[in-house]
């Protein structure tokens, strides 16, 4: 990395390619790369920090290892941590929906719950075959805020609804069929930079940024204000439940969970 800082992240890496003309961002949280509060907040720091510079033209969202992400940290949806872990998601999320640059995420393995909710954002979704998408978070007792909101806009109200549900997983191949991302290549890292040189990479930076911005202009502001909605719902009421909690213990303990089927906790 070209500039001073990017060195003191722990949980993610930051470096520039093509001349400063594209950000790769990846995320680097070992075995898995769960989103935990801290790489939110590092991601946070980076979409800010990073992308200002003159001839950029893209934000690249990467991944070490076998999976994208198995998802945000189910230990830190315990009571007193849910709402810094949620807070911290949402603010990636509404960076990457504000970007003014395009995004192109690159997914393989597992790409699931608050790993998912990354990359919907993102402009332009390149996945393996063998990748793995959904939102399984109904399985936890819990719903997915930012994929409540996003994934109608990627793949329909019938679809979205299917997989916010049912908390099932979509193959790669599947994925592409579904609208719910753009290409589908072996090494979606390689063929996120082919795209980028193919089509951003000879265009004005100043026209990327505008026009990046311009696409989103008719419904970016109803996405902001229903992430803001439901997760207010998330936090003072689905978080307040008996079923939420249990959700987050049994998985911790590695047991089915025992719903109580209440609105609250303890009635």
């Amino acid at each position: 990395m070209s500039r001073d800082g990017a060195s003191r992240y722990e949980t993610i890496r930051v470096e520039e390619t093509h001349e400063g003309r594209r950000l790769r961002i990846v995320l680097a949280g070992g075995k898995g790369n769960v989103v935990t509060t801290a790489m939110a907040r590092e991601l946070c720091d980076a979409l800010d920090t990073f992308t200002r510079g003159r001839h950029l033209r893209c934000i690249a969202l990467e991944a070490e290892g076998r999976h994208f992400s198995f998802g945000a940290s189910v230990e830190e949806h315990a009571p007193e941590l849910a709402a810094d872990m949620i807070e911290g998601l949402h603010g990636v999320v509404r960076a990457l929906l504000t970007s003014e640059l395009p995004v192109i995420a690159a997914v393989r393995g597992a790409c699931l719950g608050g790993g998912l909710e990354l990359v919907l954002p993102c402009h332009r979704i390149i996945a393996a075959p063998g990748a793995k998408l959904g939102q399984p978070e109904i399985t936890l007792g819990m719903f997915a805020p930012a994929g409540s909101v996003l994934l109608p806009g990627r793949v329909g109200r019938a679809a979205a609804e299917d997989l916010l549900l049912s908390g099932r997983t979509l193959t790669g191949a599947e994925a592409l069929a579904a609208g719910l991302v753009d290409d589908v290549a072996e090494d979606p890292d390689t063929a996120g930079v082919a795209w980028f040189e193919e089509y951003v990479l000879p265009r004005s930076a100043t026209a990327v940024r505008m026009a990046t911005v311009a696409a989103r202009a008719t419904w970016l502001d109803a996405a902001l204000a229903g992430l803001a909605r439901v997760e207010r719902t998330f936090l003072d009421d689905l978080m307040q439940t008996a079923d939420a909690q249990e959700g987050v213990r049994s998985f911790l303990e590695k047991r089915a969970p025992v719903w109580a089927d209440a609105r609250r906790k303890g009635t």
